[in-house]
Protein backbone atom coordinates (compact mmCIF):
# COMPACT_ATOMS: atom_id res chain seq x y z
CA UNK A 1 0.00 0.00 0.00
CA UNK A 2 1.48 3.48 -0.69
CA UNK A 3 0.59 6.82 0.86
CA UNK A 4 1.30 9.93 -1.26
CA UNK A 5 2.37 12.54 1.09
CA UNK A 6 2.48 16.02 -0.57
CA UNK A 7 4.78 19.45 0.79
CA UNK A 8 3.37 22.49 -0.28
CA UNK A 9 5.36 26.42 -0.39
CA UNK A 10 3.35 26.83 2.45
CA UNK A 11 4.61 24.24 4.62
CA UNK A 12 8.37 24.96 3.05
CA UNK A 13 8.59 28.63 2.42
CA UNK A 14 11.26 30.30 0.66
CA UNK A 15 13.22 32.42 2.56
CA UNK A 16 13.48 36.57 2.54
CA UNK A 17 16.63 36.69 1.12
CA UNK A 18 16.18 34.52 -1.80
CA UNK A 19 13.14 36.36 -2.79
CA UNK A 20 14.80 39.75 -2.70
CA UNK A 21 17.94 38.55 -4.15
CA UNK A 22 15.25 37.45 -7.52
CA UNK A 23 13.75 40.77 -7.30
CA UNK A 24 17.41 42.35 -7.37
CA UNK A 25 18.84 40.46 -10.30
CA UNK A 26 15.98 40.66 -12.12
CA UNK A 27 15.68 44.83 -11.59
CA UNK A 28 18.92 44.91 -14.05
CA UNK A 29 20.74 47.09 -11.57
CA UNK A 30 24.32 46.13 -11.00
CA UNK A 31 24.93 44.07 -7.91
CA UNK A 32 27.43 47.08 -5.48
CA UNK A 33 28.59 44.87 -2.78
CA UNK A 34 31.47 45.25 0.12
CA UNK A 35 31.03 42.16 1.74
CA UNK A 36 35.13 41.93 1.47
CA UNK A 37 35.88 45.43 3.57
CA UNK A 38 37.04 43.47 6.85
CA UNK A 39 39.48 46.74 7.79
CA UNK A 40 36.35 48.98 9.07
CA UNK A 41 35.82 48.46 12.20
CA UNK A 42 32.65 49.06 12.33
CA UNK A 43 28.97 47.88 12.59
CA UNK A 44 27.33 47.85 9.68
CA UNK A 45 23.62 49.19 9.03
CA UNK A 46 21.74 45.84 9.46
CA UNK A 47 20.68 44.28 5.87
CA UNK A 48 17.91 42.61 7.12
CA UNK A 49 15.61 45.51 7.57
CA UNK A 50 17.02 46.92 4.15
CA UNK A 51 15.44 43.12 3.05
CA UNK A 52 11.93 43.99 4.42
CA UNK A 53 11.47 46.92 2.95
CA UNK A 54 12.13 46.04 -0.41
CA UNK A 55 9.59 43.16 0.23
CA UNK A 56 7.43 45.24 1.47
CA UNK A 57 7.68 47.44 -1.82
CA UNK A 58 7.18 44.62 -3.86
CA UNK A 59 5.15 42.41 -2.23
CA UNK A 60 2.82 40.07 -4.70
CA UNK A 61 4.87 40.79 -7.46
CA UNK A 62 7.34 37.75 -7.84
CA UNK A 63 3.95 35.73 -8.42
CA UNK A 64 3.97 37.99 -12.16
CA UNK A 65 7.39 37.37 -13.07
CA UNK A 66 7.87 34.26 -15.25
CA UNK A 67 11.91 34.09 -14.30
CA UNK A 68 11.27 34.39 -10.68
CA UNK A 69 8.59 31.47 -10.74
CA UNK A 70 10.49 29.55 -12.01
CA UNK A 71 13.60 29.64 -9.84
CA UNK A 72 11.14 29.32 -6.97
CA UNK A 73 9.90 26.17 -8.61
CA UNK A 74 13.32 25.14 -9.05
CA UNK A 75 14.30 25.97 -5.92
CA UNK A 76 11.26 24.04 -4.23
CA UNK A 77 12.07 20.86 -6.60
CA UNK A 78 15.77 20.78 -5.37
CA UNK A 79 14.71 21.08 -1.65
CA UNK A 80 12.31 17.42 -1.96
CA UNK A 81 15.26 16.68 -3.99
CA UNK A 82 17.86 16.89 -1.07
CA UNK A 83 15.32 16.15 1.57
CA UNK A 84 14.63 12.64 0.11
CA UNK A 85 17.47 11.77 -1.33
CA UNK A 86 17.24 12.04 -4.64
CA UNK A 87 20.43 12.36 -5.70
CA UNK A 88 20.74 11.77 -9.34
CA UNK A 89 18.86 15.40 -9.94
CA UNK A 90 21.32 16.73 -7.13
CA UNK A 91 24.56 16.18 -8.94
CA UNK A 92 22.72 17.10 -12.22
CA UNK A 93 21.99 19.89 -10.90
CA UNK A 94 25.71 20.66 -9.28
CA UNK A 95 27.56 19.60 -12.42
CA UNK A 96 28.87 22.70 -14.20
CA UNK A 97 29.83 24.11 -11.10
CA UNK A 98 32.97 23.82 -8.54
CA UNK A 99 33.16 25.37 -5.59
CA UNK A 100 36.28 26.71 -3.43
CA UNK A 101 34.82 26.80 0.17
CA UNK A 102 36.73 29.09 2.91
CA UNK A 103 35.62 28.03 6.48
CA UNK A 104 37.18 29.18 9.75
CA UNK A 105 35.59 31.85 12.68
CA UNK A 106 34.27 34.68 12.23
CA UNK A 107 37.76 37.61 11.81
CA UNK A 108 39.94 34.58 10.52
CA UNK A 109 40.83 35.90 7.37
CA UNK A 110 37.96 34.77 5.19
CA UNK A 111 37.08 37.61 3.82
CA UNK A 112 40.60 38.31 2.43
CA UNK A 113 41.06 35.13 0.79
CA UNK A 114 37.21 34.89 -1.07
CA UNK A 115 38.21 38.10 -2.12
CA UNK A 116 41.32 36.91 -4.36
CA UNK A 117 39.98 33.75 -5.35
CA UNK A 118 37.76 35.94 -7.32
CA UNK A 119 39.75 38.47 -8.38
CA UNK A 120 42.38 35.75 -9.55
CA UNK A 121 39.32 34.66 -11.77
CA UNK A 122 38.44 37.62 -13.34
CA UNK A 123 35.82 39.17 -11.17
CA UNK A 124 34.91 42.57 -9.31
CA UNK A 125 34.22 41.34 -6.17
CA UNK A 126 32.01 44.25 -5.44
CA UNK A 127 30.00 43.12 -8.39
CA UNK A 128 29.48 39.75 -6.90
CA UNK A 129 26.51 39.60 -4.25
CA UNK A 130 27.13 39.04 -0.68
CA UNK A 131 24.47 35.94 -0.39
CA UNK A 132 26.61 33.93 -3.32
CA UNK A 133 30.16 34.71 -1.56
CA UNK A 134 29.97 35.40 1.81
CA UNK A 135 28.62 34.24 5.54
CA UNK A 136 25.33 34.25 6.32
CA UNK A 137 23.41 32.16 3.45
CA UNK A 138 22.90 29.38 3.15
CA UNK A 139 22.15 29.07 6.85
CA UNK A 140 23.31 26.27 8.32
CA UNK A 141 23.43 26.49 12.27
CA UNK A 142 23.45 24.06 15.42
CA UNK A 143 20.21 22.12 15.35
CA UNK A 144 16.85 23.92 15.89
CA UNK A 145 13.36 23.31 16.14
CA UNK A 146 10.42 25.27 15.93
CA UNK A 147 6.73 25.32 15.07
CA UNK A 148 6.40 24.33 11.44
CA UNK A 149 10.02 24.04 10.66
CA UNK A 150 13.63 22.56 11.73
CA UNK A 151 17.49 22.78 11.08
CA UNK A 152 17.34 20.22 8.77
CA UNK A 153 14.42 21.14 6.86
CA UNK A 154 15.18 25.02 6.15
CA UNK A 155 18.69 23.92 5.69
CA UNK A 156 18.05 21.68 2.57
CA UNK A 157 15.82 24.72 1.30
CA UNK A 158 19.11 27.25 1.88
CA UNK A 159 20.77 25.08 -0.02
CA UNK A 160 18.54 24.24 -2.83
CA UNK A 161 18.19 28.36 -2.85
CA UNK A 162 22.29 29.01 -2.65
CA UNK A 163 22.53 26.97 -5.47
CA UNK A 164 19.44 28.23 -7.62
CA UNK A 165 20.98 31.50 -6.82
CA UNK A 166 24.52 30.77 -8.17
CA UNK A 167 22.79 29.22 -11.49
CA UNK A 168 20.90 32.66 -12.16
CA UNK A 169 23.76 34.90 -11.24
CA UNK A 170 26.80 33.09 -13.15
CA UNK A 171 24.24 31.92 -16.06
CA UNK A 172 26.29 34.00 -19.04
CA UNK A 173 29.25 33.97 -17.63
CA UNK A 174 29.94 29.92 -18.04
CA UNK A 175 32.64 29.05 -20.59
CA UNK A 176 31.43 25.84 -22.65
CA UNK A 177 32.93 22.78 -21.13
CA UNK A 178 34.55 23.99 -18.73
CA UNK A 179 33.38 24.53 -14.88
CA UNK A 180 32.40 27.33 -12.80
CA UNK A 181 34.57 27.69 -10.10
CA UNK A 182 32.41 29.48 -7.30
CA UNK A 183 34.60 30.54 -4.35
CA UNK A 184 32.54 31.10 -1.12
CA UNK A 185 33.44 32.11 2.47
CA UNK A 186 30.98 30.02 4.80
CA UNK A 187 30.96 29.97 8.87
CA UNK A 188 27.89 27.40 8.97
CA UNK A 189 29.70 24.60 6.99
CA UNK A 190 31.48 23.50 10.03
CA UNK A 191 28.35 23.07 11.63
CA UNK A 192 27.49 19.99 9.03
CA UNK A 193 30.54 19.24 7.61
CA UNK A 194 28.92 16.14 6.29
CA UNK A 195 26.16 17.56 4.45
CA UNK A 196 27.97 20.32 2.72
CA UNK A 197 30.81 17.34 2.39
CA UNK A 198 28.40 14.56 0.89
CA UNK A 199 25.71 17.67 -1.08
CA UNK A 200 28.62 19.35 -2.78
CA UNK A 201 30.59 16.36 -3.14
CA UNK A 202 34.55 15.39 -3.54
CA UNK A 203 35.24 18.40 -6.28
CA UNK A 204 34.28 20.66 -3.43
CA UNK A 205 37.82 22.31 -1.62
CA UNK A 206 37.90 23.37 1.29
CA UNK A 207 39.85 26.28 3.05
CA UNK A 208 40.00 26.08 6.61
CA UNK A 209 41.81 29.32 8.30
CA UNK A 210 42.73 29.53 12.14
CA UNK A 211 43.82 32.30 14.22
CA UNK A 212 44.57 32.68 17.93
CA UNK A 213 41.59 33.02 19.84
CA UNK A 214 42.99 36.35 22.09
CA UNK A 215 43.22 38.30 18.95
CA UNK A 216 40.48 37.35 17.36
CA UNK A 217 38.49 37.89 20.05
CA UNK A 218 39.90 41.53 20.40
CA UNK A 219 38.64 41.77 16.63
CA UNK A 220 35.59 40.42 17.28
CA UNK A 221 35.08 43.47 19.97
CA UNK A 222 36.22 45.91 17.98
CA UNK A 223 33.28 44.95 15.10
CA UNK A 224 30.91 44.88 17.63
CA UNK A 225 31.32 48.14 19.22
CA UNK A 226 34.33 47.98 21.22
CA UNK A 227 35.14 45.79 24.86
CA UNK A 228 31.97 46.12 27.25
CA UNK A 229 33.27 48.83 29.80
CA UNK A 230 32.62 46.17 32.69
CA UNK A 231 34.32 43.91 30.27
CA UNK A 232 31.54 41.37 30.41
CA UNK A 233 29.89 39.32 27.02
CA UNK A 234 27.01 41.63 25.46
CA UNK A 235 25.56 40.82 22.31
CA UNK A 236 25.37 43.66 19.81
CA UNK A 237 26.48 42.62 16.34
CA UNK A 238 25.79 38.94 14.33
CA UNK A 239 28.95 37.55 15.16
CA UNK A 240 28.12 38.29 19.34
CA UNK A 241 24.82 36.28 18.65
CA UNK A 242 26.68 33.56 16.99
CA UNK A 243 28.83 33.49 20.24
CA UNK A 244 25.87 33.36 22.55
CA UNK A 245 23.85 31.17 20.32
CA UNK A 246 26.85 28.22 20.57
CA UNK A 247 27.43 28.89 24.46
CA UNK A 248 23.79 27.85 24.86
CA UNK A 249 23.98 24.60 22.39
CA UNK A 250 26.37 23.83 25.15
CA UNK A 251 24.43 24.24 28.53
CA UNK A 252 24.90 27.66 28.97
CA UNK A 253 22.25 29.71 30.37
CA UNK A 254 22.12 32.74 27.96
CA UNK A 255 21.02 35.31 30.27
CA UNK A 256 23.72 34.19 32.55
CA UNK A 257 26.45 34.59 29.70
CA UNK A 258 26.31 38.40 29.96
CA UNK A 259 27.40 38.19 33.48
CA UNK A 260 30.44 36.83 32.28
CA UNK A 261 33.96 37.63 31.34
CA UNK A 262 33.74 38.38 27.71
CA UNK A 263 36.74 36.24 26.84
CA UNK A 264 35.58 33.84 28.80
CA UNK A 265 32.12 33.80 26.84
CA UNK A 266 34.59 33.73 23.26
CA UNK A 267 37.07 31.26 24.13
CA UNK A 268 34.37 28.75 25.15
CA UNK A 269 32.93 29.74 21.42
CA UNK A 270 36.05 29.06 19.79
CA UNK A 271 37.09 25.86 21.10
CA UNK A 272 33.77 24.66 20.17
CA UNK A 273 33.79 26.09 17.18
CA UNK A 274 37.19 24.29 16.22
CA UNK A 275 35.94 21.03 17.77
CA UNK A 276 32.96 21.41 15.30
CA UNK A 277 35.46 22.04 12.07
CA UNK A 278 37.18 18.27 12.72
CA UNK A 279 34.69 16.31 13.84
CA UNK A 280 31.62 16.79 11.50
CA UNK A 281 32.58 15.52 8.47
CA UNK A 282 34.02 18.41 6.67
CA UNK A 283 37.43 17.25 6.41
CA UNK A 284 36.54 13.43 4.98
CA UNK A 285 37.12 15.57 1.96
CA UNK A 286 40.59 15.49 1.83
CA UNK A 287 40.63 17.90 -0.55
CA UNK A 288 41.13 20.73 2.22
CA UNK A 289 43.92 22.84 3.32
CA UNK A 290 44.85 24.85 6.48
CA UNK A 291 46.15 28.45 6.67
CA UNK A 292 46.76 30.28 9.67
CA UNK A 293 46.21 33.77 9.98
CA UNK A 294 50.07 35.21 9.62
CA UNK A 295 50.76 37.90 6.50
CA UNK A 296 53.01 35.24 5.19
CA UNK A 297 50.22 32.40 5.00
CA UNK A 298 47.57 34.57 4.18
CA UNK A 299 49.48 36.28 1.25
CA UNK A 300 50.73 32.58 -0.07
CA UNK A 301 47.41 31.02 0.34
CA UNK A 302 46.12 34.10 -1.84
CA UNK A 303 48.81 33.92 -4.40
CA UNK A 304 48.44 30.56 -5.44
CA UNK A 305 44.69 31.23 -6.57
CA UNK A 306 46.79 33.67 -9.09
CA UNK A 307 49.14 30.70 -10.16
CA UNK A 308 46.21 28.19 -10.55
CA UNK A 309 43.84 30.57 -12.30
CA UNK A 310 46.56 31.61 -14.69
CA UNK A 311 45.81 35.19 -13.79
CA UNK A 312 47.73 38.63 -14.38
CA UNK A 313 48.90 40.04 -11.31
CA UNK A 314 48.92 39.20 -7.47
CA UNK A 315 47.66 39.13 -3.84
CA UNK A 316 46.77 42.16 -2.49
CA UNK A 317 48.68 42.93 0.25
CA UNK A 318 47.14 41.07 3.51
CA UNK A 319 47.21 43.75 6.96
CA UNK A 320 48.12 42.45 10.16
CA UNK A 321 48.06 44.45 13.43
CA UNK A 322 50.36 43.72 16.33
CA UNK A 323 47.46 43.29 18.92
CA UNK A 324 49.19 40.56 21.25
CA UNK A 325 50.15 43.42 23.93
CA UNK A 326 46.58 44.54 24.65
CA UNK A 327 44.90 41.66 26.89
CA UNK A 328 48.29 39.28 27.64
CA UNK A 329 46.40 37.54 30.09
CA UNK A 330 44.18 36.56 27.58
CA UNK A 331 47.19 34.50 25.95
CA UNK A 332 47.97 32.69 28.71
CA UNK A 333 44.26 31.93 29.41
CA UNK A 334 44.04 30.48 26.06
CA UNK A 335 46.58 28.38 25.74
CA UNK A 336 44.85 25.19 27.33
CA UNK A 337 42.45 25.35 24.55
CA UNK A 338 44.29 25.89 22.13
CA UNK A 339 46.13 22.66 23.08
CA UNK A 340 42.84 20.80 23.73
CA UNK A 341 42.35 22.16 20.14
CA UNK A 342 45.60 20.68 18.42
CA UNK A 343 44.44 17.00 20.38
CA UNK A 344 41.67 16.73 19.30
CA UNK A 345 42.39 17.82 15.12
CA UNK A 346 45.42 15.11 15.93
CA UNK A 347 43.21 12.45 16.65
CA UNK A 348 41.09 13.52 13.18
CA UNK A 349 44.25 13.33 11.27
CA UNK A 350 44.36 16.73 10.49
CA UNK A 351 47.60 19.19 10.93
CA UNK A 352 46.80 21.42 13.40
CA UNK A 353 49.48 24.92 13.01
CA UNK A 354 50.41 25.28 16.30
CA UNK A 355 53.64 27.38 15.75
CA UNK A 356 51.96 30.15 13.40
CA UNK A 357 48.96 30.13 15.85
CA UNK A 358 51.19 30.73 18.64
CA UNK A 359 52.50 34.21 17.04
CA UNK A 360 49.55 35.47 18.05
CA UNK A 361 48.70 37.70 15.01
Amino acid sequence: MGLEIKLTDTQIKPSKDFIDFLFRLRSGEKFKENWFDQLSERLKPGSAQQVEERLRRLEGQHLADPVIKEALLKSYNLTVALLIGETAMVKRFLAPYRFIFVVGCPRSGGSYLTKQAYMALGHDPERIPGLIAHDGFPKAWPFYIGSGHNQHTDMARYLAEYLVMVELFFAHRENPGQHTIIPKKDINAAYHGAFFNQVLGQNTEYILTIRHPATSCISTYEKSGGLPENRKFAVRSTIESFIQRDNTFTGADAHDLLRQDYFDVYLRYWEQYHYNLALTGLCTNRQHQVVAYTRDSMIDSAQAFYSRFSSDGSAEPFKVFNKKGRHPNWIKKAENAIYRVRDVWKLAGLDFPLEEIMEVW
